[in-house]
C-alpha cells in the first residue's frame, strides 16, 4: 500500500475520532496551538528565513515572494487569528431545521463536518495555519500539500500543530497530516473513497489542473481578477482612497484590485487624481484609449482585461454607464470581488445584484473580501464556484449536514395504499 494512501486512512480514522469531540475540546487544542506558535517563534522564522534566501536564489517571483515571508510579525497575526476563531461559536451540531412529519415521528436536519479534507497551497505558510486550526474547530481531519519554496516552514508549523494538539487529546493524532510531495499530492487526487474535499489555493493552472484531475469535489477559485467601478455621482476623494488601497495595500493577493473602471462623466476629473496617488506608489499603469486621451499610461491590451497581476500592475477602463461597467465586468472577471463606489444606494443595490461575484461591495476596498475581516474567524479559501460554500470559506464552509429522524415504531406501510396515514409535514421551531 503506497504512503499516500495510508496516510489519507490514518486521516479518515482520526476524523472519526475528532467529528465528535466537544467544543471546548477543539477549542482548547486551538488555545494550545496558539501558545506553542509563540513559543517557537524563533525557530519558525528562521525555518522561513532560510526557505525565502533559496527562493531568492531561484529567482522566485516578487509576488510569490512577499506571500512566502512569514516573520514576527506574521506569526503574532496567526495567533490572534486563532484566538478569534476560539470565539466562534460550534458549527458542529446545529439544529437548521425541524419538521414534524407525523405525529411522534420529528425530522432535524444537523449541520455535521466534512470529512477528510485535501488542500493544496502555493508559497503561503500562513495559510497552513488557517487551514488546520479552522479544520479542526469544524471536527474536520486535514491533508495538506503546500509550495516547495516553503518546504521548511511548513514542516515546522505542522510539527508544533500537530504536536499542540496531541497534547490536548491523543484523539488528534494524524488529524494534520503534511505531505511532502507533488508525486503524493497527485495520488491523493484518485482516492475519492477516503477524501471528501479537495481545496486548491494557488494559481489558475494550479487550480484548473486539479479540477480536471480528480473525482473528489474542488471547492476554489481559479483566478481572482477584481474591479472597481467609479460611477459618475461618486465622492471622488473617497474613490482615490478606496481606489488605492484597493491596489496598493496588498497586490500580492486575489482580493486585490486588477481593473479600475471609471464612468466617462467624471474619467476628466478622477484619474488624474488617482494617477497621481498611483504614480506615487509606482503602480504600472495601462489603459484604453479613452483612458490614454485623460493620463499619459501603457496601452491596455485585450489580454489586460482578463489579467490577475499580483502585482502593483493595474488595467483602467472609461465606461459610458454602470451597465457597461456591469457587463463588464460579468464578461471579463472571476466572480471573485466586485466594487463600486456611489453615493446612491439604489444605484450600490442595482450593481450589487447584476454583478454574479461571490463578494460585491459599495464604497469599500475590495481587500475585505477575507475571512478574518468577514468575522468567519479565518478561511481556507475563498471559493467562486456556487455549490455549497461561496466567497471566504470558513468554518460553516467546512460543515454539511445530515438528517436525523427521531420515531415512535412508525413503519412506512402505515402511510401506503388506500386508507394510509398522512403526513402532516408541520415545521417546527
Amino acid at each position: 500500500m503506497d504512503s499516500t494512501r495510508i496516510a489519507a486512512e490514518r486521516c479518515r480514522r482520526a476524523f472519526y475520532r475528532i467529528s465528535s469531540l466537544p467544543i471546548d475540546v477543539r477549542d482548547r487544542a486551538l488555545g494550545q496551538v496558539a501558545k506553542e506558535l509563540t513559543r517557537h517563534e524563533e525557530a519558525i522564522v528562521d525555518a522561513n528565513r532560510k526557505d525565502l534566501e533559496e527562493a531568492e536564489r531561484n529567482q522566485l517571483s516578487s509576488p510569490l515572494l512577499k506571500r512566502l515571508k512569514y516573520d514576527g510579525m506574521k506569526i503574532d497575526e496567526s495567533v490572534r487569528q486563532v484566538e478569534a476563531l476560539i470565539m466562534q461559536e460550534d458549527p458542529i451540531g446545529r439544529v437548521l431545521s425541524r419538521m414534524e412529519l407525523d405525529e411522534g415521528l420529528v425530522l432535524e436536519k444537523v449541520s455535521c463536518p466534512i470529512g477528510v479534507i485535501g488542500i493544496v497551497f502555493e508559497s503561503r505558510p500562513d495559510a497552513l495555519v488557517q487551514i488546520s486550526t479552522l479544520c479542526i474547530k469544524s471536527g474536520n481531519a486535514v491533508l495538506l500539500k503546500g509550495g516547495s519554496e516553503a518546504k521548511r516552514t511548513n514542516e515546522i508549523l505542522a510539527k508544533v500543530i500537530q504536536g499542540a494538539i496531541t497534547q490536548v487529546d491523543a484523539c488528534f493524532e494524524d488529524a494534520v497530516h503534511l505531505l511532502s510531495t507533488r508525486e503524493e499530492f497527485r495520488a491523493l487526487l484518485v482516492l475519492d473513497d477516503l477524501v471528501d474535499l479537495i481545496i486548491p489555493r494557488g494559481s489558475n493552472e494550479l487550480v484548473r489542473s486539479i479540477q480536471n484531475s480528480t473525482k473528489i469535489p474542488v471547492l476554489g477559485h481559479a483566478a481572482g481578477i477584481c474591479h472597481t467601478y467609479v460611477h459618475e455621482d461618486a465622492d471622488l476623494e473617497l474613490a482615490v482612497r478606496v481606489c488605492y488601497d484597493a491596489k496598493v495595500q496588498y497586490p500580492a493577493v486575489c482580493n486585490a484590485m486588477e481593473t479600475l473602471l471609471v464612468n466617462g462623466k467624471v474619467a476628466g476629473t478622477f484619474l488624474p487624481l488617482m494617477a497621481k496617488e498611483y504614480g506615487e506608489a509606482k503602480v504600472v499603469m495601462r489603459g484604453d484609449e479613452a483612458t490614454r486621451r485623460i493620463i499619459p499610461v501603457d496601452e491596455a491590451t485585450e489580454d489586460d482585461w482578463t489579467a490577475e497581476y499580483n502585482d502593483l500592475v493595474l488595467s483602467i477602463k472609461v465606461v459610458g454607464s454602470m451597465q457597461e461597467a456591469v457587463d463588464h465586468i460579468n464578461h471579463y472577471g472571476s466572480h471573485h470581488t466586485d466594487a463600486i463606489i456611489t453615493r446612491n444606494e439604489a444605484t450600490a443595490r442595482r450593481f450589487m445584484d447584476l454583478v454574479d461575484s461571490s463578494s460585491v461591495m459599495c464604497n469599500c476596498s475590495t481587500r475585505f473580501a477575507d475571512g478574518y475581516r468577514y468575522g468567519l474567524g479565518a478561511e481556507v479559501g475563498i471559493s467562486t464556484s456556487k455549490t455549497h460554500a461561496r466567497g471566504p470559506v470558513g468554518l460553516e464552509g467546512l460543515t454539511i449536514y445530515k438528517w436525523r429522524l427521531f420515531g415512535k415504531g412508525q413503519v412506512v406501510a402505515d402511510y401506503a395504499g388506500q386508507g394510509a396515514k398522512g403526513f402532516t409535514h408541520r415545521k417546527l421551531s
